[in-house]
């Protein structure tokens, strides 16, 4: 690992140089600036004539450098193994991960028997077979050995295997990808091996089809949209479930009286949602751990009490019996049974604050045992008294624990409804930094976990939509279809991305990938097979819940890449700014304006009116552009990419903020004001410092060039590499500079050997006076219109439905608290 931190140490100050070699066709930008510099273009084309490597002139910028110090890459992979740490951390995630799963004995047995009703003991046997094998097979081998490891930097749940393929291969539809984005997780080079060059034709089809990249994001926002439909299910199933059992100890307790208490249980529950977020963890730990135990407890006293023949359920051959018996009827109490495997999706979407060791000591030695033992101890106790297929769990407790386990039980629900409330708020933070989301309020509970969120609208949303399918199912066996419809989705989901990642990223052997992929999406669409048999019974309003979720999310996305494709066709030129010369054509008033835009090249077309709009314009102008990268979280200190637009006399910059979809945007605009000119000066030093490095080095360009193309290696990201990599210094260029082309500056040309020094001095001398002149944020207040000629379904999309998305979602600058006098806007309507 020292060696590959110490290569990326090198590779980072290689392509610092001012002039380098890439393999790329160079953008607008790049060629205006290599030609107003003095710089060369060598083309050397390739024996398929599409791939070249191109010369650069003089550029210093860190749009594809800086990203290369990015820590914290790969963080779970290489942490070392501390036991009590982790022991620790085992507790913890009780109440964090497996509330879910920990809750289904209240319900699994009794949904399968009502789907088909118990006609002897072998009945029992073979659906109780069917259980273990789904709770070894989906949870155990499914998630805890496979998924867990696919996790993004420590990130879990659909969006974060989303992100991690868009790091790897240029998939996302936005068009607004730079190389800091894909070297951001410490790419290294591997040898050559099979497993390499089929990731790098999955990765090539992936980049050239459209379609694939439509159909990747199409079942991401299918999985998302199942995952929020999952937290609108698992509140009403586990809180009814758990009230239930007071039908067993209460005579004449009637259904409606049932729902009326869940309802007040779920009014609590969400209205405490937003407190004590970080502080709960402590506590609903120790709570799981008890109930957990009890599971166990009550499986041991019903084996040893009842018959231990259910124990020869573990032999598979029953799960063919019970076929054979029931057909159509095991089909369909295929839908019970996935009930005992809810929440296993949560183990993954949960694990931000957890280590992959933790979860899977926590599983391994008390979660997958205690259910085992829960639902061998259910089985007992059915065969030796068949006729009881309702509330199974409560009837089978022992004598004067019923009360005890009834309030145990129902803090276990209250808990499994938190837990998958709070991964929707992780799933739509995710997809909202994504652009897949419209923006909502976020509000984050605790300081000291950056993950620990509340989304006051969703909250609200999941309430309202929890009570309305508690009064319209009302009862466990409806519910418990709908529930294993969002189940399902979510896993199937789960495994198309791991199978992308595992001969992507991975490069698994593609026999271990077939053996994956085939037995667990056959497993898994068998049992989507079955609950879809039961759509009729009223489970049909959550694939409409789910329908309207993803056209909502697909909306976003379709008319957020409009409006980004229609910027980048009206960008203003290079040219016209060289000709309006350093005063833009234009009075330079003293302070900094910041031009926020969604662009991360070329200059948008809203400061052509801001320049036409306003008498006079900042003497420095800052292109901001906040922007969501594919990781979890991005240092504050590699927060801003930075790149010089014009010549120096111009004080114009364009800068990148990025964040992580795990980020906190809650800076106060001062502090972020101070970031950013702190990192320009830190920018324009190193700028200077390379410049003088190279002003410094002799030698012929030409012999360097043919020395460095000697050398060039392509990686399989399409980066260009040196094979010896040499140091800044052996990158010898010679600076070029033409003079600065000004039709209204009276400055002076620069000298042929500038004075590095003293042009530093005066460029920061120059960025702390206008500072203290005050900072103006110039912001475009835009909307978007289907053109005249656009056909009737695209009008309907962009002027009505994601026009009122835009109008009612928040701003990415809202969280700043920027004072109104500190604001500057312009209306602009983009045509699309």
């Amino acid at each position: 690992m020292a060696e590959s931190s110490r290569a990326n140490g090198r590779l980072a100050r290689t392509e610092s140089a001012e002039s380098r070699w890439v393999s790329r066709v160079l953008d607008e930008e790049d060629e205006e600036e290599v030609v107003r510099r003095g710089g060369r273009l060598d083309l050397e084309e390739e024996d398929d004539g599409e791939q070249r490597l191109i010369r650069t002139g003089p550029r210093i910028d860190w749009f594809d450098v800086e990203a290369l110090e990015v820590t914290g890459a790969q963080r779970n992979e290489n942490e070392e193994f501390d036991l009590g740490r982790t022991a620790f951390l085992a507790l913890q995630t009780l109440g964090f991960v497996f509330g879910d799963v920990g809750t289904s004995p209240l319900y699994t047995f009794d949904v399968m028997f009502n789907k088909c009703p118990i006609r002897g003991e072998e009945d029992v046997i073979g659906a109780l077979s069917l259980v273990l094998y789904t709770l070894i097979l989906i949870p155990l081998v499914k998630y805890v050995l496979v998924v867990l490891w696919s996790n993004d930097d420590g990130e879990g749940g659909t969006f974060a295997l989303y992100s991690l393929i868009c790091r790897k291969a240029k998939v996302s539809l936005l068009p607004n990808q730079l190389p800091s984005d894909a070297r951001i997780s410490s790419f290294q080079l591997k040898a050559p091996s099979p497993e390499l060059e089929r990731s790098i034709k999955v990765k090539q089809q992936l980049e050239s089809s459209e379609f694939l990249k439509e159909l990747l994001l199409v079942l991401v926002l299918f999985g998302t949209s199942m995952v929020i439909a999952d937290g609108v299910v698992t509140p009403a199933m586990s809180v009814i479930s758990a009230v239930s059992g007071l039908k067993v100890r209460i005579p004449n307790f009637t259904e409606d009286k049932v729902v009326m208490i869940s309802v007040a249980f779920l009014v609590i529950l969400f209205s405490l949602q937003r407190y004590a977020t970080s502080k709960m963890g402590l506590a609903v730990g120790p709570a799981l751990f008890i109930w957990f135990c009890s599971l166990g407890g009550i499986g041991i006293y019903n084996l040893v009490k009842y018959e231990t023949t259910v124990l020869k359920a573990f032999s598979p051959a029953h799960i063919y019996y019970y076929f054979k018996r029931n057909s159509s009827q095991a089909w369909l109490s295929l839908g019970g049974c996935l009930l005992c495997v809810t929440g296993s999706e949560a183990m993954f979407a949960d694990l931000c604050h957890f280590s992959v060791r933790s979860i899977q000591l926590s599983f391994l030695f008390l979660v997958l045992p205690c259910l085992l033992l829960a639902y061998l101890g259910q089985a007992a106790f059915l065969v030796a008294n068949s006729t009881s297929a309702e509330q199974i769990f409560f009837l089978s407790l022992p004598s004067g624990t019923f009360w005890p386990v009834l309030l145990i039980a129902s803090i276990a629900a209250l808990i499994a409804s938190r837990t998958m409330t709070t991964a929707t708020f992780s799933c739509i933070k995710q997809s909202i930094a994504l652009g897949c989301f419209p923006r909502l309020k976020i509000i984050h509970t605790s300081r000291k976990f950056m993950g620990q969120i509340y989304i006051p609208v969703v909250n609200w949303f999941l309430l309202l939509f929890s009570l309305a399918f508690l009064a319209s199912f009302g009862s466990i066996n409806e519910l418990g279809n709908a529930y294993g419809i969002a189940e399902i989705g979510v896993m199937l989901t789960t495994t198309i991305l791991v199978t992308v990642i595992m001969l992507l990223i991975w490069q698994t052997n593609i026999l271990i990938v077939l053996c994956f992929v085939t037995t667990f999406m056959s497993l898994e669409l068998i049992f989507f097979s079955s609950v879809l048999g039961s759509v009729g019974d009223g489970s049909w309003v959550l694939l409409v819940f789910t329908a309207v979720l993803f056209t909502i999310m697909y909306i976003w996305n379709y008319g957020s890449k409009l409006k980004y494709d229609s910027e980048v066709k009206q960008r203003l030129s290079m040219d016209l700014m060289m000709k309006l010369g350093c005063n833009l054509g234009t009075v330079r008033a003293p302070g900094i304006g910041l031009v926020y835009n969604e662009l991360v090249k070329g200059i948008p077309a809203v400061f052509g009116q801001f320049l036409t709009t306003f008498p006079a314009v900042h003497s420095m102008i800052v292109f901001v552009c906040i922007k969501s990268v594919p990781v979890p979280v991005v240092p504050q200190d590699e927060r801003f990419l930075f790149r010089r637009l014009c010549p120096r006399s111009y004080h114009m910059f364009r800068c990148i903020a990025r964040y992580g979809y795990k980020d906190i945007r809650k800076e106060n605009h001062k502090i972020f004001e101070q970031l950013l000119i702190d990192s320009l000066e830190k920018f324009i030093r190193r700028e200077a410092l390379e410049y003088s490095l190279e002003s410094d080095s002799d030698g012929d360009l030409d012999a360097e060039a043919a020395r460095l193309r000697s050398r060039i290696v392509v990686a399989p990201n399409g980066s260009c590499y040196s094979l010896d990599i040499p140091l800044l210094a052996d990158c010898i260029t010679s600076p070029r500079h033409s003079a600065e082309a000004s039709t209204s500056s009276h400055e002076p040309p620069e000298e042929a050997t500038p004075d590095y020094t003293k042009n530093l001095e005066m460029e920061l001398s120059f960025i702390r006076k206008v500072k203290e002149s005050g900072v103006v944020y110039l912001l475009e207040n835009g909307s978007i219109r289907a053109r005249k000629d656009s056909w009737f379904f695209k009008k309907l999309v962009i002027n009505y439905f994601y026009a009122f998305l835009r109008k009612n979602c928040r701003r990415s600058i809202t969280t700043m608290n920027v004072p109104h006098t500190n604001l500057m806007q312009v209306h602009r309507t983009y045509m699309v």
